[in-house]
């Protein structure tokens, strides 16, 4: 919001309306000049807007996006209308008005393209769930989930005690450790009939696993008397829920998207140069693209340069007895498969570079645990699946502290102590010391 009205302060200003002219001062340097009174009115709306939306009432909807759309836009609305009516009470010409409702304008179309972003992108925000009871009640709630993807809920299936195997139903509650782990689960939803020893034992659970819990509780046909999130004309009632650090990982984001932006446009002479002695070297494309697992082992393809010879990954099924790490993870150190621009390319980590597109499209993140192949991951074990619970990195904390080393879990645990204990500082501590480490040529 407060970029909007900058846009509006700048136009305003070179239109010759509504505000004075403080100086004599080109573009923006005059915007800037009127900036403390631009950052008091953008910081009004969007206090206005805000209490007018409700952040609860937006949640309390779900996913219904034609519900939040009715909402933002009566906000903008009315927001925008009492800013005016307040400008035009302290004696402003009507004048004053064109920006305001310019900027309500803008403010709506970036709240609504956001909401759709997050609601038609690559699905980052799409929870799967598990529901604990495949009676009437829960079959009603799949069922309305899968005819409404728009609340951003995937049904992964159901765990029962009475029934069994089969028809949606995957297994016991018993199970609700492997099978959340396994299906990268986010939230369970207890349906009725309730059993409260079961109850307080999948809460229980849940909460270790860090899984968001909801109940759907038996109102034996009456309606809540305060609003609760619907599925359907169902209720759900939060017994749990895991906070996230919501403007961190915005500015995480934020930080990968200037970042890959930024080190594309500065290094494209060099990547130039770098495809071209690729080509020069050996026969064969300049990248390599291969499929990775990213998020919730969703896989994506991860691009580097190419630094092996054409049929690399047919040969490398003739070379895993020769493998150096420990786990499910292939390496060994002179590799035949290596071209000699490509040796020196993984020497200074400059491979990697492409992957800068991979962060720029959200696949990747400049810092996270890095992508493993498909078939390294499937041969994971179900505790090491908890370091797909958040997108992959260009590097991370294992490759700046025990890069050399041969445990795979090793580097499981710095991955997964990594992931409890984030922080954009950490980012910024792991990002310089790889920096440092590129320098000194310390990559294989």
């Amino acid at each position: 919001m407060v970029l909007n009205w900058v846009l509006v302060g700048e136009i305003c200003l070179r239109l010759q309306v509504a505000f004075p002219h403080p100086s004599t001062l080109p573009g923006l340097l005059r915007t800037w000049s009127i900036a403390p009174a631009l950052l008091g009115v953008a910081l009004l709306h969007g206090a206005l807007i805000n209490l007018l939306i409700g952040p609860d009432r937006l949640h309390v909807e779900g996913g219904d996006f034609h519900k939040q759309m009715r909402i933002v836009g009566k906000a903008v609305f009315l927001g925008t209308l009492v800013l005016s009516a307040e400008l035009k009470l302290q004696g402003y010409s009507a004048l004053a008005a064109a920006p305001v409702w310019s900027a309500g304008i803008l403010h709506l179309a970036a709240l609504l393209g956001w909401r759709w972003v997050e609601r038609d992108g690559t699905q980052p925000g799409l929870r799967n769930v598990l529901i604990v009871g495949s009676g009437a009640m829960g079959r009603r709630i799949a069922n309305y989930l899968e005819q409404h993807p728009e609340m951003d809920r995937a049904v992964c299936g159901f765990l029962d005690d009475r029934k069994p195997l089969g028809n949606g139903v995957l297994g016991h509650t018993r199970d609700l450790a492997e099978l959340a782990r396994s299906g990268f689960v986010d939230e369970v939803i207890l349906a009725p009939p309730h059993d409260r020893e079961l109850t307080v034992r999948m809460v229980h659970a849940a909460r270790r696993l860090r899984l968001d819990v909801k109940i759907a509780p038996d109102l034996f046909g009456w309606e809540p008397t305060r609003e609760a999130e619907r599925i359907g004309s169902i209720p759900l009632v939060s017994l749990h829920e895991e906070t996230l650090p919501v403007r961190g990982l915005l500015a995480k984001r934020a930080l990968d998207l200037a970042g890959a932006v930024t080190a594309l446009i500065l290094m494209a002479p060099a990547l130039v140069l770098i495809a071209v002695l690729i080509k020069l070297d050996s026969p064969g494309p300049v990248f390599y693209a291969a499929p990775r697992a990213g998020r919730k082992g969703r896989p994506f393809r991860c691009y580097k340069f190419r630094t092996m010879v054409r049929d690399a990954d047919a040969l490398k099924d003739a070379l895993r007895e020769q493998n150096q790490r420990q786990g499910p993870f292939f390496k060994i150190t002179s590799d035949p498969r290596i071209t000699r621009v490509g040796r020196f390319l993984r020497r200074y980590s400059l491979d990697e570079l492409p992957q800068l597109l991979n962060v720029a499209r959200g696949e990747m993140s400049l810092v996270g645990p890095r992508p493993h192949p498909l078939d390294d991951v499937s041969a994971y074990a179900i505790e090491h699946l908890a370091r797909l619970d958040v997108i992959p990195g260009m590097t991370g904390l294992w490759q700046v502290t025990a890069r050399r080393d041969p445990s795979f879990q090793t580097g499981m645990k710095l991955d997964i102590d990594y992931i409890h204990s984030w922080s954009l500082g950490m980012d910024m501590r792991i990002l310089l010391k790889t920096v440092n480490a590129v320098w000194r040529g310390s990559g294989d």
